[in-house]
């Protein structure tokens, strides 16, 4: 009896495993056979998406004021309609085509809202699918297409290096600010990136905190970035970046303009940026004085930390432009997040650059009307194709005795023009 029924156990057992090995092999077998599923496909209705964004912000009677246009968009709306041009007349994937059926695709305005929405706000392209009827998946590809082409079509013009011009000007604030010779501020910021490969978050990781990607950037009083060094990691600190950093290349190669100003009746021939306490003492920086001792030393050092915010405050608006510089970096490509964030300080430059005359500039009328003569003088090089020496140059730049006798006549010139104000 036993030997019966252990029989048929042995019979139900193996009933089973041929059951399970056929339908494994049934499943094999299909999943050779038959076509992958295809993607389920979504109606969104773009054509609807086109008629309400121009009816909310580009009709002759749109719903929303200039005003509102300018705090979504972040930007005038002629300015925006000046980069919507350029990118639907010389950038393909703007261009609105159509597909095999005869039908529209989206338009320059949908693409463009959707990559301007996302620097703007710093959400992902999911947002907007609702409003602009456009797929996460396009939105991103829009974003990476519109970065790539701000830096290719605006890069040359609204992130150069400051011409013979530029730096005249530059100067002329300086000196009516009582910094003669100075062009600008320079310092670091961290922008935190939350996707850091794990591999690579010890390299990117200071202390305890947090993996960052460090920007280096050189500003002046109208809040306009001249100089923007992206990619480094968070572990260095600015003296690391700096040694990296191409800020002087021109300077050294012998392609920078000719710069002669005057302090305290002495003469100086390389123009110079205000920073913190971490950048040595060379010739082209001029730090505070910590611990200030007299009076002199009081107002200079006043003086030089209020007008050393000026890269201080162009950060800060850069991240209130553009709130995706501002949180966490989700992305993984460490190139694509360079190239976001070269692209917002280039829209930076521009709105600026529209936006200057509501400002509340310096006047340095007095220079051009010739009411007073200016202290500094800038010109061209005659030829850029002569070889400098280039060590002797970077002595030059490093040159710390140098450093020391200007800030020393600084301070005296500081306390002439500004030193009554306290009695």
């Amino acid at each position: 009896m036993s030997s019966s029924s252990s029989d048929e156990a042995d019979e139900v057992f193996d009933e089973l495993v041929d059951e399970v090995v056929d339908n494994f092999i049934d499943t094999v077998i299909d999943g050779q056979t038959n076509k992958p599923k295809r993607r389920a496909y979504i109606e969104r209705d773009r054509e609807l998406g086109h008629i309400r964004l121009c009816n909310d912000y580009f009709s002759n009677n749109p719903t929303y004021t200039q005003d509102m246009f300018r705090r979504r968009f972040r930007m005038n709306k002629p300015l925006f309609l000046r980069i919507v041009d350029r990118l639907s007349t010389e950038v393909p994937y703007f261009q609105q085509r159509r597909d095999a059926t005869g039908r529209n695709g989206l338009s320059p305005l949908q693409k463009y809202t959707a990559a301007i929405r996302m620097l703007a706000y710093g959400q992902s392209g999911d947002t907007y699918d609702e409003y602009l009827r456009m797929a996460d998946s396009t939105s991103r590809l829009c974003l990476a297409k519109f970065t790539d082409a701000i830096i290719q079509l605006f890069g040359d013009e609204y992130l150069r290096t400051p011409t013979a011009e530029d730096l005249q000007r530059l100067l002329d604030i300086g000196e009516v600010r009582g910094f003669p010779g100075m062009i600008g501020s320079i310092d670091c910021m961290h922008w935190e990136w939350k996707n850091c490969p794990t591999a690579w978050k010890g390299q990117f990781t200071r202390g305890s905190g947090k993996p960052t990607i460090v920007l280096e950037a050189v500003a002046s009083q109208d809040l306009w970035i001249w100089h923007a060094f992206f990619g480094l990691p968070g572990t260095l600190n600015d003296i690391n970046v700096l040694d990296r950093s191409p800020v002087f290349d021109d300077i050294l190669h012998g392609r920078a303009p000719k710069v002669k100003f005057k302090v305290n009746n002495h003469t100086y021939r390389m123009a110079y940026y205000l920073t913190d306490g971490i950048y040595p003492p060379w010739a082209t920086f001029i730090q505070s004085i910590p611990l200030p001792q007299g009076r002199k030393a009081h107002k200079f050092a006043e003086m030089q930390e209020s007008a050393r915010k000026d890269v201080e405050r162009a950060f800060g608006v850069l991240q209130s432009r553009f709130a995706i510089v501002r949180n966490p970096a989700l992305q993984w490509d460490k190139k694509r997040i360079g190239k976001v964030m070269i692209a917002c300080v280039i829209l930076h430059n521009m709105i600026v650059e529209d936006e200057r005359d509501g400002y509340a500039p310096i006047d340095t009328s007095e220079f051009e009307t010739g009411q007073s003569s200016r202290s500094s003088q800038v010109r061209s090089r005659d030829s850029v194709n002569v070889t400098p020496d280039m060590l002797a140059m970077r002595r030059e730049v490093r040159d710390s005795d140098k450093h020391h006798r200007l800030k020393a006549d600084l301070v005296e010139n500081i306390w002439q023009m500004f030193g009554d104000e306290d009695e």
